[in-house]
């Protein structure tokens, strides 16, 4: 249920940047101009390796192991694979941000113009979900060492952590394509 309400709350921020952008079409090709395409790429493949790594991090928990059996990548527990996602996660996030100044540094801003409106509040939500994510996987590593037996119930735990981070992905590969891609 929840993750359906998420998706009629993107699909809601998609309605608002089509409206915006078939009223005012040369702004659109104006601004898009300025958005650095191998940059957010850049950033977009970072993003989607993470979907990965989570994956892997719930086939572990599937196999109910927490941690770590050993130092190579294919004896890796949940924990390692979840921290490796959020690393990759954060660094997503601080690149958006990074992003951001550039793009504030060349005039686009949240009140500029329905662009920057739209724009910022398409990729500024989408950021404010990939950062409950982070703060999701942490929780999932905090209660795997809070508990005496790593069991499904915690297993499951990390299976819903991994739709959303799935879903957070799938939603972002769907603003790239829109905002980068498709000027």
């Amino acid at each position: 249920m929840w993750l359906g309400s998420e998706v009629m709350f993107f699909a809601g921020l998609f309605a608002i940047y089509f409206t915006l952008r078939s009223a005012a079409p040369e702004q659109w090709a104006a601004e898009s101009q300025l958005l650095n395409l191998p940059y957010s790429l850049t950033n977009t493949l970072i993003l989607v390796s993470s979907s990965f790594t989570a994956q892997f991090g719930v086939f572990a928990a599937e196999r109910l192991q927490p941690r770590a059996t050993g130092w190579k990548p294919t004896q890796w527990g949940m924990v390692e694979w979840f921290f490796l996602t959020y690393a990759l996660g954060a660094v997503f996030v601080c690149g958006q941000v990074f992003e951001y100044a550039n793009l504030v540094s060349d005039g686009i801003m949240l009140n500029s113009n329905a662009y920057g409106a739209s724009f910022y509040l398409t990729t500024g939500f989408h950021g404010l979900h990939v950062t409950g994510g982070l703060i999701a996987f942490l929780l999932v590593i905090g209660r795997s060492y809070a508990v005496k037996h790593f069991g499904h119930k915690e297993a499951t735990s990390a299976i819903v952590v991994s739709y959303y981070w799935h879903f957070v992905d799938v939603v972002w590969i769907a603003l790239f394509m829109i905002i980068y891609v498709l000027k």
